[in-house]
């Protein structure tokens, strides 16, 4: 029987170390003793070697006799292993739970094994678990917690997935945690080393403020000097490489500055080293300046050779906008700036000699009245314009006094002060007095003269203003030799005095135009066309002149032909005014309303005065061809009233001059 549990007490032991059998429930192996009865069955006997504690009670509690049981206990304990698993180590192990050191006695703490066996055991009618726990209430105790552990299994059974997903979660946040606390090391090891840089950090800003705050210091002491000495890269590209224009302009005024300041330092004591080094490259770069100026301004000159160019807009758009550019070359090379400058007026001298030469011969083609000889106070009237070819063979059609100014006086009223341009002086068909054609080149040639002076004053500033007018005047001499030319062409022959007159008023106005502008270059020009004008007025006067004085004569041989030039009018039989007072008196007119703003120096009186002398005389001697002294003075008042009538409109200090004196010859025909 005793082998019999002793295998049955090894089989479980065995089962349970081999994971493939079926597991059986804990509750079942341990809750056995508290269901059965003492020696009621053979499984609660086999459920009581579970526990070593309750196997040898049990043993020594069944009441049996002793004869051969100790021998046979004595015997079954040595054949017993040593140490045997706790079959709830055993499930635990299978479900993967420890067992906690404090729930379950381990069979080293289990009190030893008495030495000896009381053979007679009284239960006085108590069974055996009854028994055990009466008399041992430790047993009792522990079969209740062996009972609450039961329970516990059970529920952690019935609870196993609930548990292993929140051990799984543990697990899941213990990596996680892992994780963190790596993050976390590497995070502090980044941030030391961060914080090292900053430090890093700082001491190179520290050390750098200081260099700069150094830097500061010295360019503060270095600075103005190093500037006066030192050129840019880019305006040295710009000298040698870019374009002309108003950067490179710029930049030539920049080296100006810093050859003028560097020259200054090297001529003084104070010079240092650096000016050495920087000299020769600076040499090199004004040489490199003049170069190209030279050629600009050549290219520049020479293109107003061209055909059909207009020079003004070269020198306003090209030449006066870089106008530096030749002050700068006559400051570091007068002898290449003089060489240009000459260059220079040789094609402006061309230019506008060609110019003016093709103008005059537009002007050339206008239709002007012819002179005349007999064109005079006292010429043959049946001989004026009786057969009068002008140049190219064509016959005057317009009738033409010389003697009425008319309409012509327009000319110097005009505020029209442009010239006629060439196309429309070669389709003029209508004819014209000398007067137009001396007007319009003239116009012409101020316009141009103060023009080219204005640019020249501007342009070659570093000339003075009596080199410029020196320079211009050698540039308009050809010019103003065509224009005396003209002038000479137009008034040599002629007999009009009061187109010479005109020309004379036109010739004064250029001057006082010329005045205004404060262009002194034409002065001599005008100067030598009056000393062509007046001259040929007064000789044109003297002609008048003459002419009277010789109608004067012809009346003293003859009186029949005073008659006839008097129209064939008897003085016996009438008394009205003489045909060449008419003439006189339009001739004074004109000559009156062309002086009203004359001076005293002018010979306009002195000749008018002349002139008015020979017709008094003239006029008194056909007066005494009359018989009637009553019809002579009536023939003088009618004659002096008519010239009176005349100029009665008239103004100016000559005019008055005049006037009185016709007033005093008509009080001497009353006394009379």
């Amino acid at each position: 029987m005793w082998r019999d549990r002793i295998s049955g007490q090894s089989t479980p032991s065995g089962a349970n170390r081999n994971p493939s059998l079926p597991r059986r429930s804990s509750s079942q192996l341990s809750l056995g003793p508290y269901n059965n009865r003492p020696g009621a069955s053979r499984n609660s006997s086999t459920s009581l070697l579970l526990t070593p504690s309750d196997s040898n009670t049990s043993l020594t509690g069944a009441g049996r006799p002793s004869n051969g049981l100790g021998l046979r206990q004595s015997s079954l304990q040595r054949s017993r292993p040593a140490v045997v698993p706790d079959p709830l180590e055993v499930l635990n192990g299978i479900i993967g739970k420890e067992r906690q050191q404090k729930d379950v006695p381990q069979l080293s703490n289990l009190p030893d094994r008495p030495t000896g066996l009381v053979e007679n055991i009284q239960f006085d009618g108590l069974s055996l678990e009854e028994f055990v726990a009466k008399s041992d209430p430790t047993s009792t105790r522990k079969a209740r917690s062996s009972d609450i552990k039961a329970q516990t299994i059970q529920q952690f059974e019935q609870e196993r997935e609930k548990f292993e997903g929140l051990h799984k979660s543990i697990t899941d946040c213990d990596d996680v945690s892992k994780s963190v606390e790596l993050y976390l090391n590497d995070f502090q090891s980044e941030l030391g080393a961060v914080s090292a840089e900053i430090e890093t950090l700082q001491t190179r800003s520290t050390q750098l403020n200081a260099m700069l705050e150094n830097r500061r210091n010295v360019e503060k002491l270095l600075g103005p000097a190093v500037e006066e000495i030192s050129i840019s890269p880019k305006v040295v590209r710009t000298i040698a490489e870019g374009p002309m224009d108003e950067n490179w302009v710029r930049a030539l005024n920049e080296i100006d500055a810093r050859t003028t300041s560097i020259e200054a330092k090297a001529s003084s004591s104070s010079g240092f080293k650096a000016i050495g080094d920087v000299r020769p490259l600076l040499i090199d770069l004004k040489n490199k300046a003049i170069e190209r100026i030279r050629d600009y301004l050549v290219s520049q000159i020479r293109s107003m050779r061209s055909p059909n160019i207009n020079s003004q807009i070269i020198q306003q758009q090209r030449l006066v906008r870089f106008k530096d550019l030749y002050r700068y070359l006559s400051k570091v090379h007068p002898k290449l700036a003089g060489e240009i400058s000459q260059a220079y007026i040789n094609t402006m001298r061309w230019y506008y000699n060609s110019s003016f030469t093709r103008y005059l011969q537009s002007l050339e083609k206008i239709k002007v009245y012819p002179s005349d000889r007999n064109e005079v106070l006292g010429g043959d009237p049946s001989s004026h314009r009786t057969g009068n070819i002008l140049p190219g063979g064509r016959a005057s059609s317009a009738a033409h006094d010389p003697f009425s100014l008319g309409r012509r006086i327009d000319i110097l009223r005009t505020g029209n002060k442009q010239a006629l341009s060439s196309y429309l002086a070669e389709e003029d068909n209508t004819y014209h007095g000398i007067e137009v054609p001396f007007r319009n080149f003239n116009i012409a040639l101020v316009d141009n003269v103060s023009a080219e002076y204005s640019f020249m004053t501007e342009f070659f500033s570093p000339l003075t203003f009596h080199q410029i007018s020196r320079k211009a005047m050698e540039i308009f001499e050809p010019v103003f030799m065509l224009g005396q030319n003209l002038t000479k062409k137009l008034i040599d022959h002629t007999t009009d005095s009061l187109g010479v007159l005109m020309c004379v008023r036109l010739n004064q106005r250029s001057a006082f135009e010329l005045q205004r502008r404060k262009v002194p270059v034409a002065d001599s020009y005008v100067n030598g066309i009056n000393m062509q004008l007046w001259p040929r007025f007064q000789v044109i006067m003297d002609l008048h002149a003459e002419s009277l004085k010789r109608v004067g004569s012809n009346t003293g041989r003859s009186a029949v032909s005073a008659l006839s030039i008097a129209g064939g009018d008897d003085l016996k039989n009438s008394s009205a005014p003489h045909f060449l007072t008419q003439r006189f008196g339009q001739l004074m007119h004109g000559i009156l309303v062309l002086s009203s703003d004359a001076g005293d120096d002018e010979p306009v009186s002195n000749s008018l005065a002349r002139l008015s002398t020979e017709f008094d005389a003239m006029l008194a001697k056909l007066s005494r061809n009359g018989t009637d002294a009553k019809r002579r003075e009536r023939f003088l008042f009618n004659n002096y009233s008519l010239i009176l009538t005349i100029i009665s409109d008239t103004q100016g200090k000559l005019a008055v001059e005049q006037r009185q004196h016709m007033d005093e010859m008509l009080k001497n025909c009353s006394k009379r």
